[in-house]
């Protein structure tokens, strides 16, 4: 069987190496070229993209979209939804969800990759329902994670529920590089034998293993497996799209993908890597192995903000001690994949703690969100010790987070008629308030030839 390929370069490629700084002119060039080459699809938005774009690149997120729909004719486009917190760091009400999946299909979008950083079955549903709606592609993402709660019975019944749900396919996302390959063989093995639909392989290369994690997948019977061009592949990123290409050739699984197109590709984003080298945006740490990793499950993302936050406080001794803490307020925590947003809960809580020299002496909003139930369902149930340490007598609730949501649009219309020139502008507003007003206020500048620099911004780029 065939192996197809998801080619996530101008997504997860670009956002887990250059902090997703890469322009549309600076891919616009080699997407016909891309387009020829037989990926199954390409992963070219979501995640960090559409925030990145109004916060640091000027530009309107849907007109990439728009962009790559026009270069991208043959090729399927895929994007990466954090089920109902859409592309942002919390919970947006059902209307809000409902139209922007609608508005992600209408502008281009092929097949939505939808997870929920907590496995919450429930936050994936309107999504989903949304997507089915529109007769696009639901993909539903298990995010993957170690810990004793997390067998391989808990993901099988997760795949069953997410298959249920109304999957076309489900991925293993395994955001931090830690399923390891005999336990990827074991795993997709034992989701074939009770789910019909197709199995998408997601790892990132931070450990050193993932390579070896896709063949040993492949072996026991998955479908699609997500990679990078070389020069935007490896460390924190996905295994290289040309060498598992090389790998699988003149074997039964054979891509049929021609090497010399992928050449062509590769070649085009050399000296683009090189740039990255040379201004900083690319760091040489983000690409090496870090066995941390497999001991305390960081992603390579989370990595570099908690050394950020670290020297942001002049405490940048404290690394080691905060990366022993880290894996104690998870487990206090209920166990959470550390994926957007509850590896960065995970993480400022555990940075905190160090700096505190108290456990919980500060916490933040997130935080006790997290414990009040207002992200969902924690894999394990919070003890009633830290609970009552972080919220004290507070009860959590039990319900979908998202029923205790009002209806968000037409308050954000209202808000927003002066500047919003159609219904995806609402939504990049009801998304990112002050990233997408900054740039409206640019973007009405440039129109009626004032000082752009009204805009501020905090970018690589200038202005």
């Amino acid at each position: 069987m065939a192996i197809k390929i998801c080619d996530c370069t101008l997504r997860d490629g670009q956002q887990s190496l250059i902090a997703t700084r890469m322009r549309i002119e600076e891919m616009q060039p080699i997407l016909e070229k891309m387009d020829t080459a037989g990926f199954h699809a390409m992963e070219v938005w979501g995640g960090a993209t559409f925030d990145s774009c109004l916060r640091y690149l000027r530009e309107d997120p849907w007109e990439r979209l728009r962009a790559f729909r026009s270069a991208l004719k043959h090729t399927k486009l895929q994007m990466l939804l954090r089920g109902q917190n859409i592309l942002g760091y919390k919970n947006y009400p059902d209307d809000i969800v409902d139209t922007f999946v609608r508005k992600s299909i209408e502008n281009g979008i092929d097949i939505i990759r939808i997870f929920d950083a907590l496995n919450d079955a429930r936050n994936l549903e309107t999504a989903v329902k949304a997507t089915k709606a529109e007769d696009a592609h639901a993909q539903l993402a298990i995010s993957y994670t170690l810990s004793d709660v997390h067998t391989l019975d808990y993901y099988v019944q997760l795949a069953k529920d997410y298959q249920n749900l109304g999957a076309d396919s489900i991925c293993i996302k395994d955001m931090a590089g830690l399923l390891l390959p005999k336990a990827a063989y074991d795993l997709v093995k034992a989701l074939k034998e009770v789910v019909k639909v197709p199995i998408e392989i997601h790892s990132h290369y931070t450990s050193g293993v993932a390579s070896m994690t896709y063949l040993k997948a492949i072996e026991a019977g998955a479908d699609i497996i997500d990679t990078d061009m070389s020069p935007l592949s490896m460390g924190t990123a996905q295994p290289a799209t040309e060498v598992m290409i090389a790998a699988l050739k003149g074997t039964e699984y054979d891509t049929g993908i021609d090497e010399n197109t992928l050449k062509e590709i590769g070649d085009y984003f050399k000296p683009l890597r090189e740039k990255a080298l040379e201004s900083g945006l690319l760091s040489p740490k983000v690409l090496a192995v870090d066995i941390a990793t497999l001991m305390y499950q960081v992603p390579g993302g989370m990595l570099s903000n908690l050394v950020s936050q670290l020297k942001n406080a002049n405490a940048e001794d404290k690394y080691d001690e905060v990366l022993k803490e880290i894996p104690r307020v998870r487990a206090d925590m209920g166990y959470p994949p550390l994926v957007t947003p509850s590896s960065q809960i995970v993480g400022t809580q555990a940075v905190l703690n160090v700096l505190m020299g108290e456990r919980y002496k500060m916490v933040p909003k997130e935080s006790k969100d997290l414990v009040r139930g207002m992200y969902g369902k924690t894999p394990v149930k919070i003890s009633d010790e830290i609970r009552k340490k972080i919220i004290g007598d507070e009860e959590p609730i039990t319900c979908r987070p998202a029923d205790l949501l009002e209806p968000m649009l037409p308050k954000v219309r209202e808000e927003i008629k002066d500047y919003a020139e159609s219904e995806e502008d609402v939504l990049s507003y009801g998304l990112f308030p002050q990233q997408a007003m900054d740039y409206f206020k640019f973007r009405q500048a440039q129109k009626y030839g004032v000082d752009p620099s009204l805009a501020t911004g905090d970018g690589i780029y200038p202005i």
